[in-house]
């Protein structure tokens, strides 16, 4: 039986693809964002303590009260921001989840919601499911800056949400102080609801600093904040999301998401209470050992003939191969990669809106660097090998 029509235009993601290009020929994979290693032991071991104790029925579908404290603990300590653990923070099944939820709730047939392009593809498929329409802002390369006048330019009496991503997924951009007030100030006066996908927030590199949505004048009663556990500890299996909203905002995510998964996994919740317990030290080691695999690959593919800028925040590099197969549209390009090199990674025109004039002439890759060091060698042998000169294809 075919898909319902609607969906007929919502494909396998670039991310499933990729992977499963990756693993018929057992190629390196760079490409979908997930880490090669685990997170730290004590966690695993606290969700097996949490099995063992017999925590294995369902949780509230607002989370457990515990994580929910750690997680309101963390955004006061980090950024002076109060959420109130019963009232304005919910546990969900990842970041995905919620932005699901979030935009559900408010964006419903005929309304617009305005986005930053390249985008996390759920954010169409968020707006579609509830008979919304996304509109766009294209960034382009290679300084990827956000433009909040031609944000303005985008809204009507339509218009429900703004939703921003910063650090951004894929481009690996940190949005200075001046690009989130600019987005800010057009929220304020127009009356919008801000949804702030924040998953990769503690992976910021020095000079660069994360600045929450939430944390600016007039933001707090009007912005979505969205993270994730799965960045922050590397499980991303596990699926720990969160949304920290005012109470009138969150209401309508938690009425969203009692009818999506009700809740998320009961031990695994346990064990990230846990996991917000490791300290200081823990954050400081996790950005010390990011910034040495950013590195590591950042010379590697700019070695290989790829223009790359340094990523200020994530676990991507976005990098233009214009040089090596010149013409090639970046789909064509990462398909020939995965076959013939088996190095997998991620296009970015599939971060665009169908049609989009920017993606047509896009010549940008993903690479994630979320790896361990062993992964990170065997792609820097199979980009820098004589063979991949001057053409790559």
């Amino acid at each position: 039986m075919a898909p319902q029509h609607r969906w007929q235009n919502f494909h396998t993601s670039i991310f499933s693809t990729m992977s499963a290009e990756a693993m018929a020929v057992g190629a390196v994979n760079l490409a979908q964002g997930f880490p090669d290693f685990n997170g730290p032991g004590e966690i695993i071991q606290a969700a097996a303590d949490a099995m063992k104790k017999g925590l294995n029925q369902y949780a509230p579908a607002m989370g457990i009260k515990p994580l929910r404290d750690a997680i309101s603990r963390r955004y006061g300590k980090a950024y002076d921001l109060k959420y109130d653990a019963e009232r304005e923070v919910t546990v969900l099944s990842g970041a995905t989840e919620a932005i699901w939820c979030a935009v559900q709730a408010f964006c419903g047939p005929g309304d617009e919601a305005i986005g930053i392009a390249p985008f996390y593809d759920s954010y169409p498929a968020a707006c579609h499911a509830g008979g919304a329409t996304l509109k766009t802002v294209a960034l382009k390369p290679p300084h990827w800056r956000v433009d909040a006048d031609e944000i303005a330019r985008l809204v009507t009496p339509k218009t429900k949400m703004i939703l921003v991503n910063t650090p951004h997924n894929p481009t690996g951009r940190v949005l200075t102080r001046a690009e989130m007030e600019g987005i800010a100030a057009v929220a304020r006066k127009h009356d919008l609801i801000v949804m702030s996908d924040e998953v990769y927030e503690e992976i910021v590199f020095a000079p660069a600093t994360h600045i929450p949505m939430a944390s600016l004048p007039g933001m707090r009663e009007r912005t979505i904040t969205i993270s994730s556990t799965s960045k922050t500890f590397s499980f991303t299996g596990w699926k720990i999301g969160y949304a920290c909203a005012p109470e009138k905002l969150t209401e309508g995510i938690r009425r969203v998401h009692q009818f999506t998964v009700f809740c998320s996994a009961t031990p695994l919740q346990h064990a990230m209470v846990r996991a917000f317990d490791l300290g200081d030290d823990y954050y400081r080691q996790f950005r010390t050992d990011y910034l040495t695999r950013r590195d590591t690959l950042l010379a590697t593919i700019r070695s290989a003939g790829f223009v790359a800028p340094t990523p200020e925040g994530t676990y991507f590099i976005s990098g233009g191969y214009e040089k090596l197969a010149p013409g090639t549209d970046d789909i064509q390009f990462t398909l020939d990669l995965v076959r013939n090199h088996k190095i997998a990674l991620i296009p970015l025109s599939p971060f665009y809106l169908p049609g989009d004039p920017v993606a047509k002439e896009l010549r940008q890759v993903r690479f994630a660097f979320c790896k361990t060091p062993e992964t990170l060698t065997a792609a820097a042998e199979i980009l820098c090998r004589d063979s991949l000169e001057p053409a790559i294809l």
